[in-house]
């Protein structure tokens, strides 16, 4: 759809995972949207590592499939290489990751948006936003945006998803220009008119590594890592995947390729104070990991091939701003590098952010109403978690082109997307954040298997969600309590069970028992049960599975399993679930005066003050509010 007004529900400010996600679920809930990019070429392009999911980021991803969100379809379709990451713990980590096709992914990412109706493309950049004043508690109301080029858009409400590209600088050694990505321009203006409204911004840096040929790695000296067979998609919709897939490479840094990154040290950005934005810490650099980990004689380097029809590697973990003869000069002491040909060297991004805070649950700002901030903006680094906000943005933001009504969050016990805007919320960020399985205190209810279970039907509340998912979500819970109350009810012999029991390491029974108890063994999986005929009467699992494909099967299957394995952990993380709620459904007026609170503590009142929590429940995690600063907080709500 070309710009046939200027007059529109809803502004995205940048096309990249955040905006996808929220230009997409905005214009599927009726809304019309214009998307807002430099360059409509560079539609969901993947800046860094041409990869989807990972731990906890896997998390993200099917929980935005989930909801009704796009990235798990664009993985799925243009993936290589599919793993399953953390099959040899419990399930609360386990994690889905896919390597795509770097090009494959845009191309698919840019027809996807382009298909949808009511979404229109400008190919320029946002630099002012036009506001009056606002109803209470917003000092603001945005009523449209202005660009680069001079265009006047109204609209209610502006999603900015900006990326690493407000006032970005690119750094290679003692070298920097501007630029928000390799080959691409930054964007002024907009850090210093928000500034102007009351917002306070950050500088925060991330960065890449080299990119080498494949054709000039010594194969045979790296060690290859293949996918798993059969691989398992990312999407719910996903039945299975079908493209070819292609190994990936491990190999290793050794003391020599440390010594000889080191002699370039006195030439990094990053040393001699040049960088001035504060890094990922868990996502490091190269001559960051070598400078903090000084014991450590090598660290993993992945080598990722980039697409099918491509010489491009991507060098996992080898991620660096250092000069580019020093880069290659490291590169050449790895094993398998000897001779390696570096197309391109690594370097580092610094650009604007503004501290999240500065944000609701909903990712709208506290200051400006209709204005929504989601993605490397709120101080996150991924595609995954950038996405994930940038689905909840667009949700709300047409939600707010409304005019009103009540507007859509993820609580901390409903899923990771909560997880995510909550620390971000209530605890802000002065580093990159990235999502972490640690960071989910209900991580055991908030599996990726369940992703579905847990949000699929919210997603249907909002239009995100087609009649026939719901319809095979709801096939399944019908699958899943049929193969429950079987399992429950079977009675085993020994003379039936022993022998499979036997087979998998486990202790034999000498009396009959309930199936449901043998499913509850580590060793023993509900799938194993299954093919030992002698235990199922005729027709009895006919009648569970009622012509389920096989794939939703295995997804019952996987849910009983596993529920029963963990039934007593699962009850009393859904005990803490239903104290929690009751603290996050006491809400805090927007407008209020901590400064009336005489009994709060000087550090409490300041803290609350500045991050204007909305409930109870996010008071109480506000670092350095105490819990009789919440006490005394509840006790003046009540009065």
């Amino acid at each position: 759809m070309a710009v046939s007004e200027m007059k529109y529900d809803v502004v995205v400010g940048g096309a990249g995972h955040a905006g996808l996600e929220a230009a997409m679920a905005a214009a599927r809930m009726g809304a019309s949207v214009l998307v807002v990019t430099m360059d409509c070429k560079a539609i969901g392009r993947m800046s860094c590592n041409p990869a989807i999911g990972g731990t906890a980021k896997g998390h993200l991803v099917r929980e935005i499939d989930a909801l009704g969100g796009e990235m798990a379809k664009i993985a799925d379709a243009t993936g290589i290489h599919f793993r399953m990451l953390n099959l040899s713990k419990g399930p609360a980590v386990w994690s889905p990751r896919c390597q795509n096709d770097r090009e494959a992914y845009s191309r698919e990412a840019g027809k996807r948006l382009g298909s949808i109706e009511g979404i229109a493309f400008l190919e320029d950049a946002v630099v002012d936003v036009a506001v009056e004043v606002g109803p209470k508690p917003f000092p603001h109301k945005l009523v449209g945006v202005v660009t680069a080029k001079g265009k006047r858009v109204s609209c209610r409400s502006f999603v900015l998803s900006s990326g690493t590209f407000m006032r970005a600088i690119m750094h290679t050694g003692l070298t920097h220009e501007k630029g928000g990505r390799f080959g691409e321009g930054a964007s002024y203006g907009l850090t210093e008119r928000l500034e102007s409204l009351g917002f306070v911004s950050g500088r925060l840096k991330t960065g890449t590594p080299p990119r080498v040929s494949l054709e000039s790695i010594d194969l045979p000296a790296v060690e290859p890592q293949h996918s798993d067979s059969p691989p398992r998609p990312l999407s719910f919709s996903t039945q299975r995947i079908e493209n070819r897939l292609i190994p990936m490479y491990l190999t290793y840094t050794s003391p020599t390729t440390h010594e000889a990154l080191r002699r370039g040290f006195d030439r990094s950005p990053m040393f001699t104070g040049r960088i001035k934005g504060v890094g990922p810490r868990y996502c490091p650099s190269i001559e960051d990991k070598i400078n903090r980990f000084a014991d450590k004689d090598r660290h993993q380097i992945y080598l990722e091939p980039e697409g099918y029809e491509t010489d491009t590697v991507y060098v996992n973990g080898f991620s660096t701003s250092l000069p580019e003869e020093v880069q290659l000069e490291g590169l050449r002491t790895v094993q398998g590098l000897e001779k390696v040909r570096m197309l391109r060297p690594g370097y580092a991004v610094e650009y604007d952010f503004f501290p999240p805070h500065q944000a609701s649950a909903t990712l709208e700002t506290k200051l400006v109403m209709g204005l929504f901030f989601a993605g490397q903006i709120n101080g996150t680094s991924g595609y995954e978690e950038a996405a994930g906000q940038g689905l909840i943005a667009g949700i709300n933001s047409a939600l707010r082109s409304r005019g009103g009504g009540e507007m859509f969050h993820v609580k901390r016990s409903d899923g990771y997307l909560g997880v995510m805007v909550d620390d971000l919320v209530t605890k802000s960020t002065e580093e990159p954040y990235r999502m972490f399985t640690s960071r989910a205190e209900y991580r055991l209810l908030l599996r990726q298997d369940n992703a579905d279970r847990r949000l699929t039907r919210m997603g249907a509340k909002l239009g995100l969600v087609e009649s026939a998912t719901l319809a095979r979500l709801d096939a399944k819970e019908r699958a899943i309590v049929r193969l429950s109350t079987l399992t429950s009810r079977t009675t085993v012999a020994p003379s039936t069970i022993n022998g499979h029991l036997e087979a998998v390491g486990t202790e034999t029974i000498d009396a009959p028992d309930k199936l449901i108890r043998l499913v509850k063994r580590s060793e023993v999986s509900l799938e194993g049960l299954l093919g030992v005929s002698e235990l199922w009467s005729e027709g009895a699992l006919d009648f569970a599975r009622e012509g389920m494909d096989e794939r939703t099967w295995s997804e019952v299957v996987e849910q009983v399993d596993i529920e029963a394995k963990y039934e007593g952990y699962v009850s009393r993380q859904r005990e803490q679930v239903l104290r929690f709620d009751s603290f996050e459904e006491q809400a805090i007026p927007g407008d209020l005066d901590y400064d009336r609170i005489p009994s709060l503590s000087s550090e409490g009142r300041e803290r609350l003050s500045r991050m204007k929590p909305e409930t109870i429940g996010q008071a109480s995690r506000i670092s350095g509010v105490t819990s009789s600063d919440v006490s005394v907080l509840m006790v003046f709500l009540k009065e």
